[in-house]
C-alpha cells in the first residue's frame, strides 16, 4: 500500500504510521498491555526465539498455502481476530475492515464489542463475500448473551468465538492513567439499552472501560456456561483463551469445536507465557480432533510460519489489522492481510515448505 508516498514494506512500518495518526487514549487502548506488560512483550519476543532450519533441493516452485475450516476453504491461514471500537481508527470503522477482509480473502471474526452493529456488519460481508465468526462474551443478564447469540446467527455468521479469559477485565495501566472512555458519538453499538451500550464515567485509577466489564461481564463463569453456549447454538462454537491443555480437553469434553490459544494480546494475565510457547502442549493435548487457532505477538510471515510448523491450524491477527486500519481504511487492512500473506509463502520457499 502507498499513502502520501509512503511505503509499507513491514507491519511495523503500519506501526508507526497509526501511532502518528490515533489520538493518544486511542492509541494506547489498541497498543497497552496489563500490569507491566510482560507478556504483551514476550508474545513477540518468544516468537524471535524460535528458528527455522530449512530443507534445500526440495522443489518449492509451487506451495499450497490453503486450509479448509468448517468445510469452508481459504487461500491462506490467516484470518482477523476480534478486537473493539474500530470507529476510533477509521470513520468506517468494522466496516471498512469488513472491507479490508475482502480484499485479502480473509476470514473475519466480529468483536461483540464493535462500534458497528452485527447487522450491517454481516450484510457488507455478505455482499463481499467474507466469511464472518460472531465472538461473544457472557453477560450477567444472560438476556444479553441470548440476544447477541440470536442475532449472530441470524444475520449469517458462521460460528460463534466464545472468549474465556475475562471474568474481569485486566490491569490496564495506560487506560487508567488516561481515564479511557469511548469519544462522543461512539458507543457499544450491539447492545440497544442505554445501560449496557455506553461507559460510565470513569474514576480515580480506574478507566470507564473497567467499570463497564466489571457491571457487566458474569465473573461466575464456569464450564457449566460453555455446555449451555453450545446447546443453544445452531453453529460450531469456538474456545478463545485457552492457555493449557487441561482446559483445551474440558473444552472438547464439553462440545467445542475449535480452540484458539489467546492471552487477550497481553491485556489480561500479565506473567502469562507467550501464546506461542503454551502452543505445543495444547495441539498435543487434542490431537487433531478440532483445530487449534492461535493469536498473540504474530508480527510477519515467518511468525505465521512457525505457528503453523508448531500445530496451529491457522494465526489470527489483531493490533496489525487495526493498525492498517488507521493507517489506511480497508485498502490498510488489506495491506497488512496480504503483506502476511507473501511473507508467509516467501518463508515456505526458503524452508523448503513443510
Amino acid at each position: 500500500m502507498s499513502s502520501n508516498k509512503k511505503q509499507f514494506l513491514t507491519i511495523d512500518d503500519f506501526r508507526a504510521e497509526a501511532a502518528s495518526k490515533l489520538k493518544k487514549a486511542a492509541r494506547d487502548y489498541y497498543n497497552c498491555g496489563s500490569d507491566e506488560e510482560l507478556t504483551l512483550a514476550r508474545n513477540e519476543s518468544a516468537f524471535r526465539r524460535l528458528l527455522i532450519r530449512p530443507r534445500c533441493l526440495r522443489d518449492v516452485s509451487e506451495v499450497d498455502t490453503s486450509v479448509e475450516w468448517y468445510g469452508e476453504k481459504f487461500r491462506f491461514p490467516i484470518g482477523i481476530a476480534p478486537t473493539a471500537f474500530h470507529r476510533m481508527a477509521e470513520k468506517n470503522g468494522e466496516l471498512s475492515t469488513v472491507r479490508g477482509a475482502a480484499l485479502s480473502g480473509s476470514v473475519m471474526i466480529a468483536s461483540s464489542w464493535s462500534t458497528t452493529p452485527i447487522e450491517p456488519m454481516a450484510h457488507e460481508a455478505k455482499q463481499k463475500n467474507v466469511t464472518l465468526w460472531f465472538q461473544l462474551y457472557v453477560y450477567k443478564d444472560k438476556s444479553i448473551t441470548t440476544s447477541l447469540l440470536t442475532r449472530a446467527q441470524d444475520s449469517g455468521c458462521k460460528a460463534i468465538v466464545l472468549t474465556v479469559d475475562t471474568p474481569v477485565l485486566g490491569n490496564r495501566l495506560a487506560d487508567a492513567r488516561n481515564g479511557f472512555s469511548l469519544p462522543d458519538g461512539l458507543t457499544f453499538a450491539n447492545f440497544t439499552t442505554l445501560q449496557s451500550s455506553q461507559m460510565p464515567s470513569p474514576s480515580e485509577g480506574q478507566s470507564a472501560f473497567m467499570k463497564y466489564v466489571g457491571t457487566q461481564i458474569d465473573p461466575s463463569l464456569n464450564w457449566q456456561v460453555l455446555e449451555w453456549l453450545i446447546n443453544n447454538s445452531k453453529l460450531p462454537v469456538i474456545v478463545k483463551g485457552v492457555m493449557r491443555g487441561d482446559d483445551a480437553e474440558e473444552a472438547i469434553s464439553r462440545g467445542a469445536k475449535g480452540i484458539i490459544v489467546s492471552n487477550h494480546g497481553g491485556r489480561q494475565m500479565d506473567s502469562a507465557p507467550a501464546t506461542i510457547e503454551a502452543l505445543p502442549d495444547i495441539v498435543r493435548t487434542v490431537n487433531g480432533r478440532v483445530p487449534v487457532f492461535i493469536d498473540g505477538g504474530i508480527r510477519n510471515g515467518r511468525d505465521v510460519f512457525k505457528a503453523i510448523a508448531l500445530g496451529a491450524s491457522g494465526v489470527f491477527i489483531g493490533r496489525p489489522v487495526l493498525w492498517g486500519l488507521s493507517a489506511g481504511g480497508a485498502e490498510g487492512v488489506s495491506s497488512v492481510m496480504k503483506l502476511l500473506q507473501a511473507e508467509f509463502e516467501h518463508t515456505m520457499r526458503l524452508a523448503g515448505k513443510f
